[in-house]
């Protein structure tokens, strides 16, 4: 009897994997020669910069040091590390063969063009709702790119996770293929906002939290995650800086990478103002605003600024004249001298503390990352330099961000702060 129920398991495991491998299987996309650089009309191929720039494709397929879009760049998962590809139109280490149709499986479905799973770490499961137009105009700029030899770095990913034909499931489970659908009842600027924020520039990808499978939790779209070593802060009217992020200060921020009450842009964050998004038209900035804004409820909380603009300027008071805590001395001594505002009109260009996300996030990785790192002039506002502290010790390091929790915010104490230190310094700028 358990002879014959052990066979029963063994033929219905053997039936589910043939099963499960016809399912997964993909067929392979031909190879083609690769087309000549003037077959792509001039207009195409500007528009699919505008594109590739949107979607930070350069950011991402571009190793430190490396040639753009040759591919390295190492992206650290729970599961591995997994290196992005080669995408230049090289025949051998690039997509040099790959056909539209083959580019466009791949930007739609997540599929290569010899019928493997990408894994989705590419993000194909926002790419899914790009146009066809567009994923025609992406093609043909990078094809027209400088190919570069750069053969594919191996990823970490263990035994059996990096097993193509298992994405399928994953994608069973959590992607959904499909173009973009307008909501018909919002506007036709909130709209392009939600293509291009749920489409090509992927913001999701970065600020919606994961499941133990990698997926995102649509549930919690925009809530907030952690992103290589720092934390994109919720999109949503749970980011907790006391000034709302309005439509004006998004467009500043989107555009420069500075916004008046909130900081400037650092970390992941800052290559996608200064690289990305910095090629997209003022309209399309303006549109990512209006979506924001409207997904944040910043006019439901536009009360709030001038409250929290009365309690910075009460707190920047709090550094003048002699002070005996020698947390407050120590911020006086390093910080005050650039962070001071006293008009009540906080300058852009030497961010107010009390107003600054990093502050007022319930996790306090992005304010410890830029004291020990600074923030460079690249990064930040142009020409103007943040120093890193780097040679602080991590008690004086968590001394001063304890200070500035409890002076700047009403928000609980951050707990164990110089372990924290001690774990951010140890991974490195």
């Amino acid at each position: 009897m358990l002879k014959r129920i052990l066979v029963g398991l063994l033929a219905l495991a053997a039936v589910g994997l043939v099963g499960f491998s016809v399912f997964a299987w993909r067929p392979a996309i031909g190879k083609i020669a690769p087309p000549a650089p003037s077959s792509f009309a001039p207009d195409l191929i500007a528009r699919g910069e505008v594109l590739a720039g949107a979607g930070y494709c350069s950011t991402c397929h571009t190793a430190k040091g490396g040639q753009p879009f040759a591919g390295g760049y190492p992206m650290k998962t729970s599961f591995g590390t997994i290196y992005s590809t080669n995408i230049t139109p090289d025949e051998k280490t690039g997509i040099g063969t790959w056909s539209e149709a083959a580019f466009r499986r791949a930007m739609h479905e997540g599929v290569a063009r010899d019928g493997a799973h990408l894994f989705p770490a590419f993000p194909y499961d926002h790419f899914t709702k790009l146009s066809d137009g567009d994923v025609t105009a992406l093609y043909a700029y990078m094809m027209t790119r400088p190919a570069v030899v750069a053969p594919a770095k191996q990823n970490s990913v263990p035994f059996p996770l990096n097993i193509r034909a298992l994405q399928a499931g994953w994608k069973l489970l959590f992607f959904k293929p499909g173009r973009f659908e307008p909501d018909k009842t919002k506007s036709a600027e909130w709209n392009r906002g939600a293509y291009l924020a749920e489409g090509v520039s992927h913001c999701g990808a970065c600020h919606t939290p994961r499941n133990v499978l990698g997926a995102e939790k649509h549930d919690k779209a925009f809530a907030g995650a952690a992103i290589d070593n720092w934390i994109a802060p919720p999109l949503t009217a749970a980011n907790p800086s006391p000034a709302p992020w309005d439509q004006a200060e998004l467009v500043a921020y989107l555009r420069t990478g500075v916004s008046r009450y909130h900081g400037v842009a650092a970390g992941p964050m800052a290559p996608v103002v200064h690289d990305g998004l910095i090629k997209l038209p003022d309209a399309d900035i303006h549109a990512l605003a209006v979506y924001f804004a409207d997904r944040d409820g910043a006019a439901t909380r536009a009360s709030t600024l001038a409250p929290a603009l009365q309690r910075a300027v009460a707190a920047n008071r709090l550094n003048v004249g002699p002070q005996n805590d020698p947390s407050a001395r120590l911020y006086t001594a390093a910080c005050a001298s650039c962070h001071y505002n006293g008009a009540g009109q906080p300058n852009p260009l030497r961010p107010d503390l009390a107003l600054n996300s990093a502050v007022n996030l319930d996790d306090p990785t992005n304010l410890i990352q830029v004291v020990l790192y600074g923030v460079s002039a690249k990064d930040g506002a142009p020409g103007v330099v943040m120093p890193g502290f780097s040679r602080f010790s991590d008690a004086d390091i968590a001394k001063l961000s304890t200070y500035l929790r409890a002076t700047r915010t009403d928000k609980p104490a951050w707990p164990n702060l110089e372990k924290k230190v001690a774990a951010i310094r140890a991974q490195g700028k």
